[in-house]
């Protein structure tokens, strides 16, 4: 083994056995880790740079795109050092072998929400009922577009049509390709927003109004994994390693997700 492959061994597995806090993570493995999220996850990742980068003396590059966009792009071969996607859309890159095997691991369970305008008041969306009731009226909303690749959108759009709605609300939503719905309340193209409620989170000027009903609610697990053609997947390894750590369990909490 080089010098280098083996330096970075040497880091990684005293990450393994050491207490976070008492690690310099990768004092030998400089550089840059790229990361490539789902959406719902970049708030996480964001929220943990500061303590990562300072205990592993890396720097993170962070890039999102929809869950379907990430799954194209590892599909294509694009270089990164860790993807965060929806567990299943891992297993399917593991099975094309864009994913090295055994690496995925569950990091957060995210649900869809709800906002409205700062100030506005709150909807009443406490049961399945109360929902359909709040979209029939609502006289806009964002959602992500369905053909984007978006989980919750596409969860949306199938939920619209097993209640009905479907026809009824096409007239009043915004369709948003990609990023953050919650930004077109703030700017005042829509009235209401929906999407993962850590996302949902990420956006000023408008108020969490709460998750969907438990009957209607649709829960995302996302997972880590190291793709097949990462440059530097021990890098990538030791921050997947520090995502489940309780600095990535309290951006968690932060955001609104919770332990998968």
């Amino acid at each position: 083994m080089s010098t280098a492959p083996r330096r970075a061994a040497f880091a990684l597995l005293a990450f393994l056995a050491t207490p976070l806090s008492a690690v310099p993570l990768a004092t030998a493995i400089a550089g840059e880790v790229v990361v490539l999220t789902a959406g719902a996850y970049k708030p996480i990742l964001l929220d943990v740079t500061g303590e990562y980068e300072t205990a592993s003396r890396e720097t993170l590059g962070i890039s999102n795109d929809t869950a379907g966009g990430v799954s194209a792009r590892i599909g294509r071969g694009e270089e990164v050092d860790l993807v965060v996607l929806p567990m299943a859309g891992l297993a399917a890159l593991e099975a094309q072998g864009k994913i090295a095997p055994g690496t995925a691991v569950p990091l957060a369970k995210s649900g869809i929400g709800v906002v409205v305008k700062e100030g506005a008041p709150k909807p009443d969306i406490s049961t399945a009922d109360a929902f359909k009731k709040v979209m029939l009226a609502t006289p806009s909303f964002a959602m992500i577009d369905p053909a984007a690749g978006g989980s919750s959108g596409i969860y949306l759009a199938k939920l619209f049509e097993t209640m009905g709605i479907a026809e009824q609300l096409k007239r009043k939503t915004v369709l948003v390709p990609g990023g953050l719905t919650a930004s077109r309340v703030d700017n005042g193209e829509a009235a209401m927003a929906l999407q993962q409620i850590s996302e949902l989170r990420a956006v000023r000027g408008v108020q969490f109004v709460g998750p969907l009903p438990a009957e209607i609610q649709n829960y995302t697990i996302y997972g880590g994994a190291i793709p097949a053609k990462a440059r530097r997947p021990e890098a990538g390894k030791a921050l997947l390693l520090f995502l489940q750590s309780d600095a990535g369990q309290r951006a968690l909490a932060a955001r609104g997700l919770e332990k998968p």
